[in-house]
């Protein structure tokens, strides 16, 4: 699924592109500096110098749409599984009075309440 939101070289298929994805996905899932990616996956720099062109292309953002809209075309949505941490991830001060969709407001304000009630209970979600 993930192959063919994948760019093209210029002069057609990059060898180990879906190595060059895992090593992008295994440096933000563990949180480790470029320099510590595994050498099985190859050269960090490579990999980095490739991360940095997707995000420049918008390659990781076409890759989310396609996911949620593959998601929700199976009726597969399911908002109890988001879960942010407010001291991992925080709002950059530009976020500031963002405007949201009355109905994703809705879902968004309800998944609060859920994980409200729970905490309460001295139940947890995961």
């Amino acid at each position: 699924m993930v192959e063919p939101y994948l760019p093209l070289g210029a002069f057609g298929p990059i060898p180990d592109l879906r190595s060059y994805f895992n090593a992008v996905m295994w440096r933000f899932r563990t949180g480790s500096p470029w320099r510590d990616v595994p050498e099985s996956y190859g050269s960090w720099s490579t990999i980095y110098d490739r991360f940095r062109m997707w995000a420049r292309d918008e390659v990781f953002q076409t890759l989310m749409h396609a996911m949620i809209d593959e998601a929700a075309a199976r009726d597969d949505v399911d908002l109890s599984l988001v879960s942010v941490d407010s001291t991992v991830a925080r709002a950059h001060h530009h976020a500031a009075g963002m405007v949201v969709a009355p109905e994703l407001l809705e879902d968004l304000e309800k998944a609060v309440a859920e994980e409200k009630g729970l905490q309460q209970r001295g139940e947890t979600t995961l």
